[in-house]
């Protein structure tokens, strides 16, 4: 996907025209890939983050690339979602901006480097505080304030929270506190999708893999070397194709998907390490291939 390209690669015009949408942690990486894509198909969308000025060169780039006769708004609202009040005023600040809110985005996330037994406690603290709370106090506040209300008021069948986290499935060794903080994320994606159900709200989960993103240069190099190496597809994802998985979400096939985690990690779930792993290539690095009778069938 282009930054010049006005229209999404994947979905047809207008896919989410007259949809609202939140996503904490817009202005940069997968957040900000999302917000782009989600304009693309016609949805207003207000991205939230704590620093300005990073939110103000998000809105003015995703307006510069998504500015087609079907693409919706951005806008920008400045705040900290692990404050339970500010997660409130965040939400308030979308309704005052456009009356109402279909979607909420839970992207805001982030974690440190570090073996688990130098963890501090206030470092398990902080990531907790960040990608739990912070996710819980975003939830929570959006269905009090807007997601909750819209059957009841006869404005339409509720709405839609998509928790964004990173795979936890094989643990995260450097990274434990994130792992345990990532791993209850998913357990109160399926908890909210039943309490939340009768009023037609949907909450689904996507457990993202390792991304090519301004993030990922943080850590340090031998992780960057290293992170697609651990992936069968061989490459690292875009974040273009994370964009497209939160849109899928948005449109109304996602209510389909209630209460699940989507694992878009190129099978990096399916096997976690050095691919291919010891012993099963030769000493180029080739995998072997069976030699086959030709005319064969397959077994099975």
């Amino acid at each position: 996907m282009s930054e010049g390209d006005p229209r999404s690669q994947v979905f047809a015009p207008g896919l989410l025209a007259g949809q609202s949408a939140l996503v904490t942690g817009g202005g940069t990486g997968l957040g900000r890939a999302t917000a782009l894509e989600l304009v693309r198909c016609g949805a207003d969308v207000t991205i939230a983050g704590r620093r300005v000025e990073v939110l103000e060169e998000a809105v003015a780039e995703i307006g510069a690339s998504a500015s087609g006769d079907d693409a919706g708004s951005i806008g920008y609202v400045a705040g900290d979602i692990r404050d339970r009040d500010d997660a409130g005023r965040l939400v308030g600040a979308v309704l005052d901006r456009g009356g109402r809110l279909g979607l909420l985005v839970n992207n805001a996330g982030g974690q440190f480097f570090s073996p688990a037994e130098l963890i501090a406690a206030k470092g398990w603290r902080a990531v907790w505080r960040l990608n739990v709370e912070g996710m819980l106090n975003m939830a929570e506040a959006a269905f009090d304030l807007a997601l909750g209300r819209a059957e009841a008021d006869g404005s339409g069948g509720g709405g839609m929270v998509v928790n964004v986290t990173l795979s936890p499935h094989h643990g995260m060794p450097g990274m434990a506190h994130s792992g345990a903080a990532r791993a209850t994320v998913e357990a109160l994606t399926r908890e909210l999708a039943q309490r939340w159900e009768s009023a037609g709200v949907a909450v689904t989960a996507v457990a993202a893999g390792t991304f090519e993103t301004d993030v990922l240069a943080k850590y340090p190099a031998n992780v960057r070397t290293g992170a697609a190496r651990s992936v069968p597809l061989q490459r690292l994802g875009s974040a273009a194709e994370h964009a497209w998985l939160v849109a899928l979400l948005a449109s109304p096939l996602g209510r389909a998907f209630n209460g699940s985690t989507i694992t878009l990690d190129g099978a990096r779930d399916n096997w976690f390490g050095p691919w291919p792993p010891p012993g099963l290539a030769d000493d180029e690095g080739t995998v072997p291939v069976e030699e086959r009778r030709p005319g064969a069938a397959a077994a099975g």
